[in-house]
């Protein structure tokens, strides 16, 4: 009689020996290691590359959150047929474990219980440190969102320095940029066929470092539109000493990014070359849909005591495509799953949604049916040859192409089918909605008035000052304007009191305290009362990034006011919340530094009352009893330093902190 232990452990991909040895196995063929906890969903980077590998007839060990202070928990599998795998997980480790003022995050949704403290910060290549001392023979292929967006050198927000590509601090074999599903397939099948690492250089979608004494060999991979030239790319010296070199070096790496027509990138560290091939094309949507009907568990691995909060996230939630065009300088989507939209079939997303609605746990609620946005599905341009040798880094900015194919015909349609399957009750829509594309479809407006926005839908028109949202790479006011007197008239038309939720970037590159008081101004009119609040923070590779760093926009060379010292970006934050009697304060002087003393007191439009409330008073009194440096942020160790949670600490917090110190900023 089988035990529910024996069942997981053949469910389950292997994630300890015992449970490789249940399936008659005395090897794996790839140990995929990863920051994360072990959730079999394909909303989970090693489920779904683990999955992909397991349909090919590849043996996969998970080695889920392993304790990197020392190599024994790496020797869990022994020794990989083929390779390791690793990552630092779904999510951008400092992003992760670090608000945007620097200070450690309280919880890890990606951990069991959100514990915190369960990887180290950037754990890629600690991570792979740890498998070259278990293995030192066996390739290593670093990939996920960390390792692709530092393929080449980049400016590191949380050390305040520009860091050389992770290929140098990991010592990888190879890089695999993007959501790699075909690449570690292709991997997987040339290593087995015995095929060396450096045979793995042809591919697309890869990164390497040539060494010292090797030649540069010509590409092999499918050209496409290419000419077949190389991009060289400034050297790491350079960009690490010229702000003007990191905005050119931004700028030609935004400009190779199109799969199609898109050259092979070089850059020089030291006497090493890194060499980056051109991104891997775009899934079709029978490829796609392979990926999202493997034999997934859907739910975290049993052996967690505690929920993955991560989980909680998305259990009830189908993703119907991936990537983006919308270019936005500030987000990194773009940059890993690539502009192309990559749309699974109608009937593959139905299909899933059938297998949810017959689970004896689900009740009834769909929580998003969507994406990186909800409403660019099936959404191309409708001249292939065109799109080939494109390279505008944005579809709908300034305006929307138009060669865009901007039907919601197929999203509509979907909608309709999914709320009609038996057992599914409500179908939300939490993935946001790119408001220029949605605002002209009455049809699409009226679906989801009328079936998919419970009381409220959230937006993010991120700002309302037009020479801002422009650095954003994200529309006009007007266009939130627009939007929001759509979606009234068809909340009216559905005799349905309804209204939005919109989001607002703080401290973003080109924003001042000027255009923060206006956001407020605008706030005020129209009641929204944000109760969360975006912080920018700059993300390896974005094009904002470059802006906060040198102080350039990369594409036109003009400079950009910057805001870049923690208390200026609390003095944003509270104008975006300047209701908030704790911020009385912060906003009174930044209205009397701003010559807008009009905007305090009784009138129409005033931020603040002209007297400080008793809460103001009272939170003022606790930061004053609280002595501590001036905008301190907990800032992660130095290269070289002793990682926080390693056997001295608990968690990522010290057990008693230094105050009224500020701590020397290391330069790595």
């Amino acid at each position: 009689m089988k035990t529910r232990a024996s069942h997981d452990a053949l469910t389950f991909l292997p994630t300890t020996r015992a449970e490789m040895e249940a399936r008659g196995w005395d090897q794996v063929d790839v140990v995929f290691v990863s920051g994360d906890a072990y959730v079999d969903h394909p909303s989970f980077a090693m489920a779904i590359l683990g999955r992909v590998l397991e349909r090919e007839g590849f043996r996969v060990g998970i080695l889920d959150q392993p304790d990197w202070r020392s190599k024994e928990a790496f020797a869990t599998f022994g020794r990989p047929r083929l390779f390791w795998a690793v990552s630092a997980g779904n999510m951008d480790s400092m992003i992760n474990h670090y608000t945007a003022n620097k200070k450690r995050r309280n919880a890890d949704a990606y951990s069991p219980g959100g514990t915190i403290g369960l990887r180290p910060d950037r754990p890629t290549p600690v991570y792979a440190q740890r498998c070259r001392e278990v293995c030192k023979d066996v390739p290593i292929v670093i990939g996920g969102v960390e390792a692709s967006l530092r393929r080449i050198a980049h400016f590191d927000y949380w050390s305040e320095t520009v860091r050389p590509s992770m290929l140098v601090s990991s010592k990888a074999d190879l890089l695999a940029f993007g959501m790699g599903e075909r690449t570690i397939v292709e991997i997987a099948k040339r290593l087995a066929a015995g095929a060396d690492a450096r045979d793995l250089r042809a591919l697309r979608g890869v990164a390497y470092l040539l060494g010292k004494n090797e030649a540069l060999e010509l590409p092999t991979y499918e050209l496409h539109r290419c000419d077949g030239r190389d991009v060289e790319l400034p050297s790491f010296e350079e960009v690490t000493v010229d702000k003007r070199a990191f905005a050119d070096m931004t700028r030609l790496l935004h400009h190779e990014t199109n799969p199609y027509s898109g050259r092979r990138l070089l850059q020089r560290h030291g006497d090493r070359l890194v060499v980056i091939n051109p991104p891997d094309l775009p899934l079709s949507s029978c490829e796609l849909d392979a990926c999202h009907e493997l034999p997934y568990q859907r739910r975290p691995h049993p052996k967690y005591r505690e929920a993955v909060p991560a989980f909680a996230t998305i259990k009830d939630s189908v993703q119907i495509m991936r990537g983006c065009f919308g270019g936005c300088t500030f987000c990194s989507i773009t940059m890993h799953q690539g502009r192309a939209i990559q749309s699974r079939s109608e009937a593959s997303v139905l299909r899933e949604l059938e297998q949810i609605a017959s689970d004896p746990d689900f009740r009834g609620q769909i929580s998003d049916l969507g994406g990186p946005t909800a409403n660019m599905y099936q959404m191309r341009c409708t001249k292939p040859e065109v799109e080939a040798i494109c390279r505008r880094l944005s579809c709908v900015h300034p305006t929307v192409c138009k060669l865009l194919d901007t039907s919601h015909a197929p999203t509509v349609s979907l909608l309709q089918k999914a709320r009609s399957i038996q057992g599914i009750e409500r179908v939300h829509i939490a993935s946001g909605i790119r408001m220029d594309l949605a605002s002209g479809e009455a049809a699409y407006l009226d679906e989801l008035v009328q079936h998919h926005v419970g009381g409220h839908l959230k937006v993010a028109p991120e700002h309302v000052s037009d020479h801002v949202l422009a650095k954003m790479k994200k529309p006009a006011q007007k266009t939130f304007e627009a939007f929001s007197s759509a979606f009234a008239d068809a909340s009216k038309r559905a005799g349905k009191d309804q209204y939005l939720v919109p989001y607002f970037i703080a401290s973003h590159p080109g924003c001042t305290t000027e255009d923060m008081i206006d956001l407020a101004v605008f706030l005020k009119r129209h009641g929204y009362k944000p109760r969360q609040v975006q912080d920018f923070i700059p993300a390896p590779m974005d094009i904002a990034t470059c802006m906060y760093f040198t102080g350039l926009d990369p594409m036109t060379m003009q400079e950009v006011d910057t805001v870049t010292k923690l208390r200026d970006r609390k003095v944003q934050r509270a104008l975006l919340q300047f209701f908030a009697p704790e911020n009385w304060f912060v906003v009174r002087k930044a209205l009397l530094e701003s010559g807008r003393a009009d905007l305090i007191g009784n009138g129409k439009d005033c931020l603040i009352p002209e007297r400080a409330p008793k809460e103001a008073l009272e939170a003022r009194r606790r930061e004053a009893s609280t002595v501590r440096g001036d905008d301190a942020p907990e800032a992660p160790p130095a290269a070289g330093a002793k990682e926080r949670g390693s056997a001295s600490t608990a968690g990522y917090r010290r057990a008693s902190r230094e105050r009224g110190r500020r701590r020397p900023r290391t330069q790595t």
